[in-house]
């Protein structure tokens, strides 16, 4: 056992994981700073595993990309500057899909308590980082419609809360440059949402930046949450906030 677990483990007898989410827009950056707090955690000696939600928590998976893509007729793929893509499945917002989508919010939540149960059991991890979290399906629903403000409320007491949940706040022309998948006025409606959800939830904003001015903020956020932990004393590589 590296040193800084052993010290961890000695000061707080072996707590629970502490619970990172990260959240935001396609082209937010979030690969980017998900792999840059793995190394920068890793380096402390910590144990990080990432959960990427849609594939280890999304319900329904399969009949979801299959019945999006045949229902609107949107592409299929992850898109990239040298090779956009059209897609067509969040960001139709038809009347019919609000219900859909509540529904699929339910089950996902469901499945979220159970993922984040067995996480909080499993002893091969100090710290795991969600690869989106249900705020990100929140974020589809038509926030500024008063039933679902309220069901995103009730969905909030029903599921576990990430030690600190990130939202990558984005340019949306800077992020349709990066991840050409979605139209731009979409990329700004589903921003407004996000910003909307990380009040009501909670989340911890990071401001649009540079990879390494935004990987900064998301340190020393972190830095000041274990700080201020009495399970996880910060070492001093930790609280080294801006290196």
């Amino acid at each position: 056992m590296d040193s800084a677990t052993s010290q961890r483990s000695a000061a707080s007898g072996n707590p629970k994981p502490l619970l990172v989410s990260f959240s935001g827009i396609d082209g937010a950056g979030k690969t980017t700073q998900i792999e840059k707090l793995t190394e920068w955690l890793s380096n402390a000696g910590l144990r990080v595993r990432l959960v990427a939600f849609w594939d280890e928590v999304a319900t329904l998976r399969q009949v979801r990309e299959t019945m999006g893509h045949a229902f609107f007729k949107g592409e299929k793929g992850v898109g990239s500057p040298d090779k956009p893509v059209n897609r067509r499945d969040k960001n139709v917002q038809s009347w019919y899909m609000l219900p859909v989508r509540m529904a699929l919010c339910f089950l996902d939540a469901l499945g979220l308590a159970l993922v984040v149960a067995r996480t909080r059991k499993r002893p091969d991890a100090d710290v795991v980082i969600f690869d989106r979290y249900l705020y990100d399906q929140f974020a589809n629903l038509n926030v500024h419609n008063p039933a679902a403000r309220t069901y995103i409320s009730l969905l909030l007491k029903l599921i576990p809360h990430p030690d600190i949940a990130y939202l990558l706040d984005a340019d949306p022309v800077l992020a349709r440059v990066r991840k050409p998948e979605y139209p731009l006025d979409f990329l700004r409606s589903n921003r407004a949402s996000y910003l909307a959800i990380s009040t009501i939830a909670g989340m911890k904003v990071i401001h649009a930046g540079t990879p390494e001015e935004v990987g900064n903020s998301v340190r020393y956020e972190l830095a000041k949450k274990l700080a201020s932990s009495q399970d996880w004393p910060a070492s001093e590589f930790l609280t080294s906030s801006q290196s």
